[in-house]
């Protein structure tokens, strides 16, 4: 996602990876390239188990590892063709006053506000005001992770922690963009996502192109498992070296909401991913030629009744 607390004047190269660490938590990784006029703060809503504590999300520092999704990207080796489009009970706030916890992660100053109303205990320069938030009134309920950013213009180091989820059966990947204070409906996205579990290690086919994606899972995988492509030694646990990776890529004018990728076979029947412009890509051309078609036949027929009986 593209959260930023003022207005950015650039952001570009988006790229995250998830993986489910067990005993319902996530690990979600997060790195752009962006350019702001004024000090900001990225901010990333997270639907965090219920009732969400400060201690929901533990932050990991990947400052040492500043090429993670560079070798992440090695284990798809040849570009792709032409992007695809892709298309609980409440929480009470807690009282205002006591400022959050902040821990140093790298270049950053993280924070995680429990709810929307802990906002109100963060420095205002780095909050996106409630209004905006209740825009979309699905996070009603959501927590969030604050990243203070070093520098006006960088691409720094992934921003990297592990949350307590309350949906174990999905992988959240917090893509939503707001960029000037305003939610829109479409958003530009310039995103690659990398994933890991192995369920879908288990239902994959054989592998075939960098580019080719599984026609069970959806997404495309890589040639052969996470070790050999990156170092998981450095990754404190979030890569898991011994199962394959999987990616998407989200690029274009697309509806802007976030990514969410179910795991679990028996939870849906069927893998799945959200309902968007590329779950129904594959059927496009035959969807396309049949409107042809018909189009066709309509238009024969209003010329042979527009037509005289010598004609």
């Amino acid at each position: 996602m593209c959260c930023f607390a003022q207005p950015v004047l650039s952001v570009s190269g988006t790229q995250l990876f998830a993986r489910v660490s067990g005993q319902g938590r996530q690990w979600l990784v997060y790195q752009m390239e962006y350019e702001s006029a004024v000090p900001n703060a990225m901010i990333l809503p997270l639907p965090v188990a219920l009732p969400a504590r400060e201690d929901s999300v533990r932050f990991v520092s990947l400052e040492k590892y500043e090429d993670f999704f560079v070798d992440l990207d090695r284990a798809f080796p040849q570009p792709p063709p032409p992007a695809e489009w892709f298309a609980g009970d409440k929480v009470s706030a807690m009282a205002p006053g006591r400022a959050l916890e902040v821990h140093q992660v790298g270049d950053y100053v993280a924070s995680f506000v429990p709810t929307v109303a802990d906002f109100s205990r963060l420095d205002p320069q780095f909050v996106i005001p409630r209004s905006t938030w209740d825009l979309i009134p699905d996070y009603a309920d959501y927590g969030f992770a604050v990243f203070q950013l070093k520098a006006l213009k960088a691409k720094a180091h992934p921003m990297a922690f592990e949350f307590a989820t309350r949906w174990p059966d999905q992988l959240f990947f917090p893509t939503v963009h707001i960029h000037d204070g305003e939610v829109h409906d479409e958003e530009d996205f310039d995103h690659v996502i990398y994933l890991q579990h192995p369920e879908f290690d288990r239902v994959v086919g054989p592998y075939e192109l960098p580019w080719t994606k599984d026609a069970t899972t959806g997404l495309v995988r890589s040639k052969s498992r996470a070790g050999d492509w990156c170092q998981t030694q450095l990754t404190s646990g979030i890569v898991e070296p011994d199962l394959l990776l999987h990616r998407v890529e989200l690029h274009g004018q697309l509806m802007n909401e976030d990514f969410i990728q179910n795991v679990s076979a028996e939870r849906t029947g069927s893998w799945s991913r959200p309902q968007s412009l590329l779950d129904w890509w594959p059927a496009l051309p035959a969807l396309a030629g049949a409107a042809g078609i018909t189009w066709m036949i309509g238009r024969r027929a209003k010329l042979m009744s527009n037509a005289g009986p010598d004609e």
